[in-house]
């Protein structure tokens, strides 16, 4: 089983870079981990483009079960579609992480532990730099 553990980071600046943190498991052994920066997102696409980019870094673990745990309700309500977002931007940036997921023949959960400090704590352990 494939465990990864995702950051979207925004820049709240026109211009500046995002930061993507990632950290890539198989049952407790690091496989990959890694700090990207991509050009200026809104910060309200940065989670859907986080989860987009680590997809695209997930092709060479597709026969396995993979969670991808991340701190971000908002990116958790998109991705089960209980959002009530009328943004444009967000929702085409959503559509395009799930046509990825499609695209993976095993299941592929999305967690959201922002409310479970336990979790929070090592989340935050595993994607400090």
């Amino acid at each position: 089983m494939i465990t990864v553990y995702l950051a979207g980071i925004p820049a709240y600046y026109e211009g500046e870079d995002i930061e993507i943190r990632y950290g890539i498991y198989r049952n407790e052994d690091l496989l990959e981990r890694q700090a990207l920066l991509k050009d200026y997102k809104k910060p309200a696409v940065v989670g859907p483009f986080a989860l987009l980019t680590i997809l695209k870094e997930l092709e060479d673990y597709q026969e396995e079960d993979i969670t991808i745990i991340v701190n971000d309700p908002a990116l958790d309500e998109l991705m089960e579609g209980t959002s009530t977002t009328k943004n444009a931007g967000v929702l085409k940036m959503t559509n395009m992480a799930k046509d990825q997921l499609r695209k993976f023949p095993n299941a592929i959960t999305v967690r959201d532990i922002s409310e479970d400090s336990k979790a929070l704590a090592k989340w935050d352990e595993i994607l400090k730099f």
